[in-house]
């Protein structure tokens, strides 16, 4: 693990942002093989590339939503090397590096994580030109409730009850102002998040029901404490 690790990305953040990551599941992937957490095979030209480091990177939450999952792909070179990098953005991916590769420092690619959404992207200028990069943040806090995906085997029962939960805690305690400042978070320093996607796997569905249950226990303190006055 600590050889994967070493090819970790830095990732900036909004001096604003409310989440960081909580874990980071990392995959080998060769030509022809299929992610196991993004859909997508992995494919490349340049012959060159030995294999891609997939760094799947989870939080507990985004702004408008319970369960984050983003992807940063590393592509390693025969002697070792970073040749290339992709980033996921929003269920796409785009390039991570630039064209001068002036965001590679040795193995570490430098990526900016969207405020609150944490789409990634090169180029921190491209989040203000998403028309709702600040309603997300604030009004539209919380709008998606729990958004787990549908190859996902959930512990609980999830219903239109559990994405109500969601988006009123979250309106309540996380809306924030994006400052569209950044500041850098290295990743690969932080050792204890990395763990094989597998373990991730198996989790992640215990991190929703501590965190459901951390909701549900707050809105009804909140609800207790309302009534009492």
């Amino acid at each position: 693990m600590k050889r994967l690790t070493a090819y970790a990305p830095r990732i900036y953040f909004d001096k604003e942002e409310p989440f960081y990551p909580v874990r980071v599941g990392v995959s080998v992937l060769h030509r022809g093989e299929r992610s196991a957490s993004f859909r997508r095979q992995m494919d490349w030209q340049n012959e060159a590339i030995d294999y891609a480091i997939e760094f799947a990177i989870y939080w507990d939450y985004d702004i408008q939503h319970l369960y984050e999952l983003e992807h940063v792909w590393v592509y390693v070179g025969k002697d070792g090397s970073v040749l290339d990098a992709e980033a996921s953005f929003h269920g796409k991916y785009l390039k991570a590096l630039l064209p001068d590769r002036s965001n590679l420092d040795g193995k570490t690619v430098s990526l900016y994580s969207q405020p609150g959404k944490h789409a990634f992207s090169p180029l921190p200028i491209l989040f203000q030109l998403l028309p709702n990069a600040r309603s997300a943040t604030d009004r539209d806090a919380g709008q998606d409730g729990l958004t787990l995906p549908d190859w996902y085997k959930a512990r609980g029962r999830y219903d239109e009850e559990t994405n109500a939960l969601v988006r009123a805690y979250q309106q309540a305690n996380h809306r924030f102002t994006p400052s569209f400042q950044f500041v850098p978070c290295e990743l690969g320093a932080r050792k204890p998040l990395f763990v094989p996607w597998a373990e991730l796997y198996e989790e992640i569905p215990e991190r929703i029901e501590a965190e459901l249950t951390v909701i549900r226990r707050a809105l009804a303190d909140s609800k207790e404490s309302l009534e009492g006055r």
